[in-house]
């Protein structure tokens, strides 16, 4: 069964994903082959509505392959209530990614390649703000949730491994 991973930015989707095998589908990459360009660039030259549009498609997209896969979302895929449909159907596959505020907020801020718009053009109040709404937004759409931390990706990995096999929700 293809598993979702769910998290706002810099949780580590996409990391977990390089440790993953061939059958791990970031959407974030997807989208950036797809417009040839880099999101950031996408969002300045299109908009964030533009972006989010690409994104559901994407994801309506993948959700209804055949296979087993691990798909990375963008941490703004929540924002739409169509999204957030899909993926509530999903619940029992989809696993949340959380960290703190304040490690999410440090790890971004010290990736010098940081091209994350929403970071960028945010104080870091607003920034929290933004946190906090995306965060209520993932609530109840994953089964499973674990806690990243104090974890290296390859505990993530280990978790993720072990969901897979057991299939039990709970908090890791």
């Amino acid at each position: 069964m293809t598993k979702v991973l769910l998290g706002f930015m810099g949780v580590g989707k996409t990391t977990i994903g390089s440790f993953w095998d061939d059958d791990f589908l970031d959407m974030d990459t997807m989208i950036q082959n797809r417009i040839g360009m880099t999101i950031a660039d996408y969002f300045a030259t299109e908009g964030e509505e533009a972006f989010r549009q690409k994104e559901s498609e994407l994801l309506q997209e993948l959700m209804s392959r055949q296979g087993h896969y691990l798909i990375s979302t963008g941490g703004g895929i929540v924002t739409s209530a169509v999204n957030r449909s899909l993926l509530q159907k999903n619940k029992h596959d989809n696993i949340l990614l959380r960290a703190s505020f304040e490690v999410l907020y440090d790890r971004i801020k010290r990736d010098a390649n940081t091209q994350r718009p929403l970071f960028l053009s945010k104080s870091k109040v607003e920034f929290l703000e933004l946190y906090q709404k995306r965060m209520s937004l993932y609530q109840g759409l994953a089964d499973h949730v674990i806690d990243v931390d104090h974890k290296t990706p390859e505990e993530v990995v280990a978790l993720i491994k072990a969901i897979s096999c057991n299939e039990s929700p709970g908090l890791l």
